[in-house]
Formats: structure tokens, sequence, C-alpha cells
């Protein structure tokens, strides 16, 4: 595996020798759909790349707002920005394969990072100013029902979110439901005092279900899709 710094450097030598190749051909590809390349770049690409507007904190491949910031200090257009992410999407760049989405999906997540790199809070057109949507999950705590469930939907934009960051139960049968009205795959699963299961990955309105036996004591429910966690997706649960 590259180190961080090495693969750094390899990403921003690549962004100069593409962006040279699409100022020789035009502006590069356009189309694209920003809203769903957030989605999409979520789903395919937030494990491995941090990106603000994204909420995304993968630290595989490089920080694309930091990759960014310079050459767009420098004068590089959003419009050359495009066509140089859907240059990269179509090369092996280290551990990233080749073709990881393609055609209009590839647009769209190259219409979507060109409009919100290196910009300031992340806010892009599709970013959480624009939509109402926070990346960091919501405020409030999660309380259980009668019979000890809990409902802890997901951020319905398809940020790495529950809309609850805390919950609480009492001890015994715990059920714990997360709705997922985005088409990003999330689930709930739950951590700690020797507990650790996972619940059913869903997306599309489609309600992640897990019931466990808790002691009193502290639990982090989280998201088990690989960098969802990392991202931000995760919550403390305190069982009375």
């Amino acid at each position: 595996m590259l180190k961080p710094a090495r693969r750094q450097l390899k990403w921003v030598a690549t962004i100069a020798a593409a962006a040279g190749l699409v100022a020789l051909g035009g502006c590069g590809d356009g189309g694209g759909d920003p809203k769903t390349g957030k989605q999409l770049f979520v789903q395919s690409c937030g494990s491995c790349h941090a990106l603000a507007d994204a909420n995304t904190k993968g630290a595989i491949g490089p920080d694309l707002d930091q990759a960014f910031a310079q050459s767009i200090r420098d004068g590089l257009g959003r419009d050359t920005i495009r066509g140089v992410v859907r240059k990269q999407i179509s090369l092996p760049l280290g551990e990233m394969p080749a073709d990881l989405v393609t055609g209009k999906d590839a647009a769209s997540v190259a219409a979507y990072v060109a409009d919100v790199a290196a910009k300031p809070g992340g806010g892009g057109a599709t970013g959480a100013g624009a939509t109402g949507a926070g990346g960091s999950g919501g405020g409030g705590t999660a309380k259980a029902s009668a019979s000890n469930q809990l409902s802890i939907p997901t951020d319905p934009s398809g940020q790495l979110a529950y809309q609850f960051t805390k919950a609480t139960a009492k001890s015994g049968q715990v059920t714990l439901l997360s709705k997922n009205d985005a088409p990003v795959p999330h689930d709930i699963s739950i951590k700690g005092g020797g507990v650790d299961e996972q619940g059913d990955q869903v997306t599309d309105g489609g309600t992640s279900k897990l019931s466990v036996k808790l002691k009193p004591g502290k639990y982090t429910y989280y998201c088990s899709v690989p960098g969802h966690e990392q991202g931000g997706m995760k919550g403390t649960l305190t069982v009375k």
C-alpha cells in the first residue's frame, strides 16, 4: 500500500497530467447529475476518499478537497476538474480499480466532485446547506418505546449519519429499527460489552432491524457498510 504522502503526490501529479489532456481536448465530459453523483460517491467512493460536502472521511485514497485546493487557487476551472475526475475514474490508481463507476454514473460522480471540491464549508449545490440535511447526525436522543423498541432512522439525503447520535433503552431485549429512505445502503449494528451484532443492509425505504439482549452500560450503534462508521455514521446507546 502506498504511504499517504506518496499517494497524495501521485494523485497531484496525475491531476496535472490529466488536466493537460483535458485542456487539449476541451472541457471534458459534459452532462451528469450532481445530486445522483453525490449518492454514488458516498456509496462507491466515500470509504476511500475524504470529501467535506459528502461527509466522508476515507483515508485510503487522497482527500479530494486537499487534492484540488491548490489547483483551484491557481485558476483551474470547475469544468476542467469535471474532466479530470472523469479521467481518474477510468484509470487504475493505486488501490482504486479502473471504472469503479461507468457511463452516466461516472459523469454524475465527476459533476458532483467538480461542483463541491475545496469549497468552503463543503457548500456545493448538492451540499448540506442546500438540502437542509447535515452530515454529522441529528440532535436529541432516541428513546425506547414501552416495548423497548428504538427507532433510529438514517439521514434521508444519503449522508453518512443517523438522525440521532444518542439513544436510551431499558436493559433486557432491545430492538433497534433503522429506516433508510436513501438509495445508499445502510444498516443498524451494535457493539460493546461483549456484544457484536449486525442488522441487514437496506435501501430505498427499507428498515434494518436488530434485536439483542443488553445489560446496563454504554454501547455503540453504527452502520457496518465499509467506511460508513469511519465517516461518522454511529451513535451511543445508553442502557439502564
